[in-house]
């Protein structure tokens, strides 16, 4: 996709050749992920058929591979769906900065993505679907896909980001599997482990005869599988699933003790008005194996909400004990090309279910969700961090120190160019230095600006050649008024046509007389155990309601004594207890009696310096408290 698509921009180039050269300080334009909005998640590349994995405080969204596919003349033809044979991946921690992690190159037929395939027998791998189990103390994780829409293949490794292996060599299920007869299109698989550890599939697609209004009503093409406790084998035969015009895009969560499939309509034949074409419709069970009950539909065909259309796929999630659905449309393609053409890109909302078990229907958007979560520019920061951009592409790269699989790094940079994060907190004492890993034939200049591409100015980073576009070194800068919290916007500088340098990560380091800032929201801070929920009553912030719930964050120290302050209410007239742990040791407690806020102040606590997870925690409750919280003050 990347090669494919900086052809699509030099092309695009040429057509602007004719034009003034631009500026050393002017500024492009974003694609079709505006600043200030969360949707598209990402326009420097295209994802379709999105899941999402929640893991250790971070969302995984795993896509097909959608990539611009082109005419001998160099023009982008309608999406053919050839490049279907990866899988893309992207993760946040805030639902806005989203760290691209590459593709997982899945399919190895006929020497499928240069050799490098990991599924030898597979040639497409469409529409994926993770899951993870705890396995011996392990936390395993598999990848469900499919080979075009002949079977489902699975793939498992020891991170959401691999390095992933193919176990069986072979499909997990196809047409020969018990209970799959009647399918017509194996694909689209869906994935649930339930509570009690035990994992079902769901497949399927299709109808047997588009010329029957009765096969076109019930395809009864959906199935469900019992997974085996392994994860990558199959236990007894599959179950129909009659759901009601079933064309594709099985979906399953888990809500209230519920079990929800969910799927996309068909288009063909004629709907009664409560199964409407192109739409995600959804059933209900009291068991992951049905059978299921047609509820209603919940999201409409992306036609409806940008004005473009195509098949609809989907999935639901739950994060921070709030419900999203993911899904794809075609925005950054028609932002583009005027059309969308067939190519698609992930968007999230939020999803909710009424108080009688039914959900809303959901509204799609650009806009889509806010960020939950500042994030902090005092740690090392992967440059495809990206919140928004403007022109840039990233690669594989051959820089040391970045994720385990799969590091990238930031590349076709050019004059104007530039990538930004949402709500970087600078604290009040501010940053001092910035620092990045680039490498560069050329060489140029990173503007450091707040709040937009032609923002304050408060530092500027030259870099020179460095020897090769993979020859890292890493380059500083002082940066001035950077306090606060602010969406970063490094904006790239340069002369000429040719790639001005690379950029693995970058890295803000703060003033030494404070840490990285005096008040971090608890809503803004990632919630953890049974029950932890937001509240929007006595104040905006965090519940805790039973032992181990905790809202926690992590907090650059350059000292090792602060004095820290928290705002916080019981639910009663008892008093609410809240530990307040560093680096996983408690270093105290808040006591909160009544339920008036009140700040309470723990002074001169030494802990560790660099960065360290800070946690309020509820560890002594009897079960006649909840605890409250507001903010954490640091001092």
């Amino acid at each position: 996709m990347i090669k494919k698509f900086s052809v699509f921009l030099l092309v695009f180039s040429l057509l602007l050749s004719g034009l003034p050269m631009m500026s050393v300080h002017a500024a492009n334009n974003a694609i079709a992920k505006l600043p200030g909005n969360s949707n598209p998640l990402m326009d420097h590349k295209l994802g379709a058929d999105p899941y999402a994995l929640v893991h250790n405080g971070r969302v995984y969204v795993y896509m097909s591979s959608d990539a611009y596919v082109y005419n001998s003349n160099g023009t982008v033809k309608d999406n053919d769906f050839s490049e279907l044979n990866k899988i893309n991946v992207i993760s946040s921690a805030d639902m806005v900065n989203w760290t691209d992690h590459g593709a997982i190159p899945v399919a190895g037929y006929n020497n499928a993505n240069n050799g490098n395939g990991i599924a030898k027998w597979a040639s497409l791998s469409w529409a994926p679907t993770v899951a993870k189990k705890n396995i011996n103390g392990q936390d395993k994780f598999f990848l469900y896909f499919s080979n075009g829409a002949s079977g489902i293949g699975v793939l498992t490794a020891n991170t959401p980001i691999g390095p992933w292996t193919d176990p069986l060599g072979k499909a997990l299920v196809t047409h020969s599997t018990a209970g799959v007869s009647g399918v017509t299109w194996l694909f689209d698989p869906a994935v649930l482990v339930d509570d009690d550890g035990t994992g079902y599939l769901y497949v399927g697609g299709g109808i047997p005869n588009t010329s029957d209004q009765a096969s076109i009503a019930n395809p009864k093409t959906a199935r469900v599988l019992k997974l085996g406790a392994d994860m990558t084998s199959i236990v007894g035969s599959a179950v129909t699933i009659d759901a009601p015009f079933m064309f594709e895009d099985s979906g399953i969560h888990k809500y209230n003790g519920k079990y929800y499939y969910s799927y996309c309509i068909n288009f063909s034949g004629t709907h009664p008005a409560n199964y409407p074409a192109g739409e995600i419709g959804y059933m209900v069970s009291n068991s992951p194996m049905g059978p299921f009950t047609y509820t209603g539909h919940f999201l409409k065909n992306p036609y409806t909400f940008f004005g473009v259309g195509g098949n609809n796929h989907h999935a639901v999630f739950n994060f921070n004990n709030q419900w999203y659905v993911v899904y794809h449309a075609q925005t950054v393609s028609k932002a583009l090309l005027g059309d969308g053409k067939g190519y698609r890109s992930p968007h999230i909302n939020k999803l909710t279910h009424n108080a009688d078990g039914t959900i809303q229907e959901v509204q799609g958007n650009m806009a889509g969700v806010s960020q939950i979560a500042n994030l902090n520019p005092y740690i090392r920061t992967e440059a495809e961090t990206i919140g928004w951009n403007a022109g840039i592409t990233t690669e594989l790269s051959q820089a040391t120190g970045g994720p385990t699989n799969n590091n990238l790094n930031v590349t076709n940079v050019h004059n104007g160019d530039w990538i930004a994060v949402g709500n970087a907190d600078f604290g009040t004492g501010g940053a001092k230095t910035f620092k990045a890993n680039v490498a560069s034939n050329v060489g140029g200049k990173i503007e450091i600006r707040l709040d937009s591409a032609t923002g304050t100015l408060v530092g500027t980073l030259n870099v020179g050649s460095t020897g090769g576009v993979q020859n890292w070194q890493e380059i500083e800068t002082t940066v001035s008024n950077a306090t606060g919290v602010h969406n970063l916007f490094l904006v790239f500088t340069g002369t000429g046509t040719s790639n001005l340098f690379n950029i693995d990560y970058w890295q803000f380091t703060p003033n030494t007389n404070t840490g990285t800032g005096t008040r971090v929201e608890a809503e803004n801070m990632t919630l953890g155990g049974t029950y932890a929920g937001q509240i929007s009553s006595p104040f905006n912030g965090v519940a805790l309601y039973g032992n181990n719930d905790n809202c926690a964050y992590t907090q650059y120290f350059a000292n090792s004594t602060h004095s820290f302050s928290v705002r916080g209410a019981s639910n009663n007239s008892g008093t609410a207890r809240v530990d307040l742990k560093i680096g996983g040791t408690t270093v105290g407690s808040f006591y909160f009696t009544g339920t008036t806020p009140t700040v309470q102040t723990i002074s001169n606590i030494t802990h560790a310096t660099g960065n360290q997870e800070i946690s309020l925690i509820l560890t002594t409750d009897n079960g006649t408290w909840d605890a409250y919280v507001d903010y954490l003050e640091i001092n």
